[in-house]
């Protein structure tokens, strides 16, 4: 069985960035900039958001975190997304969601400026991903199709299952995973609440791709031998922290599988990281191309 160390490969990464950020930064004369944007106080939005700062200092990207009270207006909100669409030192923005009550997070994602949305979130380019064409694509399904690539874990002619259907990961995942690249062309059957037999579903998977949001809801009985298990589900119990699968339960019985934590989490932030660079790269007139990282 093969563990995929999501952490591990991160740090790698964040490393390759690093020393081509270093060039980058001589021939242009600033540094790439990041803006996010927390609003309220929720702990684990706070955490998420230190972790992103930790990353762009370990870089050498400049890191504005913008922190506001929940009460904050919609009207404030837009007014500091133009600011920064506005700011020559920012290249890509970040709204830590969800956001509280009484702010529609659409609009406010749709208020970042396309070449700023380091988050792949906007509607121009999750079309872009629809589409096939080059774009920013959402950090999380990024992050999976890059430690499958670089496991050597293909899903090219595989049958593969994403029980999940949300637009951050389920969606793009799905479409990235039956994308025409010799990293994807899987068959890709979308799974989620009201699908009437999930266990026959998952037990047909190749690759199973878990993004529920329900601690160890896959079970063991409900994967065949020798699958490939990409546990996307973070679920804090008493315990700790688990994914959607039964890992202790599955782990003899699967191929390979991704630990939470230290699975594909910290993969997210890698390829915020990578996003970026991009952002940086396409600001500045400069060569820029996502697919060398192995995301399609």
């Amino acid at each position: 069985m093969i563990l995929i160390d999501g952490k591990a490969t991160a740090a790698t990464i964040r490393a390759e960035l690093k020393e081509e950020a270093s060039a980058l930064i001589d021939k242009v004369g600033r540094v790439p900039g990041l803006a996010v944007i927390l609003v309220g106080d929720d702990p684990a939005s706070a955490v998420y958001v230190r972790s992103k700062g930790k990353a762009c200092d370990e870089l050498g990207f400049k890191s504005v975190t913008h922190k506001i009270p929940a009460r904050t207006s919609m009207q404030e909100l837009e007014k500091l997304v133009d600011n920064l669409n506005a700011d020559d030192t920012i290249d890509g923005i970040l709204v830590q969601l969800p956001l509280p009550a009484g702010l529609d997070s659409q609009k406010i994602l749709d208020r970042i400026h396309p070449d700023k949305d380091v988050d792949g979130f906007h509607p121009q380019n999750m079309g872009k991903l629809t589409l096939g064409l080059p774009g920013f694509r959402p950090c999380t399904p990024a992050g999976v199709m890059v430690l499958m690539k670089r496991y050597g874990l293909s899903p090219n002619g595989k049958k593969a299952v994403m029980a999940g259907r949300s637009n951050i990961v389920g969606k793009p995942l799905a479409m990235m995973l039956a994308a025409n690249d010799p990293n994807a062309n899987a068959t890709v059957t979308m799974c989620h609440s009201k699908t009437p037999d999930l266990k026959k579903e998952c037990l047909e998977a190749d690759f199973l791709f878990l993004a529920i949001g329900k601690p160890k809801c896959i079970t063991a009985d409900m994967v065949k031998e020798g699958a490939v298990v990409l546990d996307i589900g973070i679920n804090r119990i008493d315990s700790g922290l688990v994914g959607d699968a039964d890992f202790e339960g599955m782990k003899h019985k699967v191929s390979a599988i991704t630990p939470v934590p230290g699975g594909v989490g910290p993969m997210t932030i890698a390829m915020l990281m990578v996003n970026t660079l991009y952002a940086y790269k396409l600001r500045n007139g400069l060569p820029a191309d996502l697919a060398k990282y192995g995301i399609a």
